[in-house]
């Protein structure tokens, strides 16, 4: 059954509102990025991913969303950001940087401006096969990558990919940082200690059992600290290792947040 539903409603688009602690902003949504989005309120999706745009994001922020997907951190952290902020969501499926140029259109003046970087996030610039999932397109990875939720690939597209050096050097540097790159994670961060160190984001990632070694590694040598953003942050200790839904702050900027 849920196959059949996958298939069915794999180009239904609908047009939802973030709830009131992001001002009910509009954003378009396909259960194609996940069912939850046919059966749950938009807040129920991801609870988590939301808690963290609203503890995290501050006025002015500039906010670097790595595989943005429908953009429920997007456009959530625009709210929060503000005319005054910057936010920049990177997504390399096609069909998905579709949705998220619909939804930057109806966004309200308040909100931060959002960029769209059809893109995907790696070791280096280059040219890569991103293999888009049959099931939820949530779950499309780079070629090499990727998650048993896949069910095989429906099909492949030709993707640039770009490094956070390069990034950096082209973007302003970020306050918030969120990546969602199904497996992926070392490839981005693998040699972005100078990247950490100098520009010191907070850091929302999801880290696979492949990838925590290097983010621990990586993470530890720029003296950050590991929550869980499962849980609140206020309340939490840090984690010795980086948890599944990594929230990596900076040292001295924990009290900023958990004060």
């Amino acid at each position: 059954m849920r196959r059949v539903l996958e298939y069915a409603t794999r180009y239904l688009v609908l047009k939802r509102r973030l709830p009131a602690a992001f001002n009910r902003v509009p954003i378009y949504i396909s259960p194609s990025a996940g069912l939850g989005f046919l059966f749950r309120s938009v807040e129920r999706v991801d609870a988590p991913l939301l808690r963290a745009a609203a503890d995290l994001v501050r006025p002015a922020n500039i906010v670097w969303d790595i595989g943005a997907n429908v953009g429920l951190f997007t456009y959530a952290a625009a709210a929060r950001g503000g005319p005054s902020g910057q936010v920049f969501a990177i997504e390399a499926d096609t069909w998905l940087i579709g949705l998220l140029r619909r939804s930057a259109r109806i966004q309200p003046s308040d909100s931060a401006k959002v960029t769209i970087i059809p893109a995907a996030v790696g070791s280096q610039f280059d040219i890569a096969s991103f293999h888009i999932s049959r099931r939820s397109r949530s779950s499309s990875a780079l070629e090499g990558y990727g998650q048993s939720q896949m069910g095989g690939t429906a099909e492949i597209q030709t993707v640039v990919t770009l490094s956070l050096d390069l990034l950096s050097q082209r973007l302003p540097a970020p306050d918030v940082v969120k990546v969602d790159v199904e497996g992926a994670e070392g490839e981005v961060f693998g040699n972005s200690v100078e990247f950490l160190k100098r520009y010191r984001p907070v850091v929302v990632c999801e880290v696979s059992d492949r990838a925590r070694p290097t983010i621990e590694q990586v993470f530890g040598s720029a003296d950050y600290l590991f929550f869980d953003g499962e849980q609140p942050l206020r309340g939490t200790s840090p984690a010795q290792d980086p948890p599944w839904a990594t929230i990596a702050i900076p040292r001295e900027k924990e009290m900023l947040f958990r004060g």
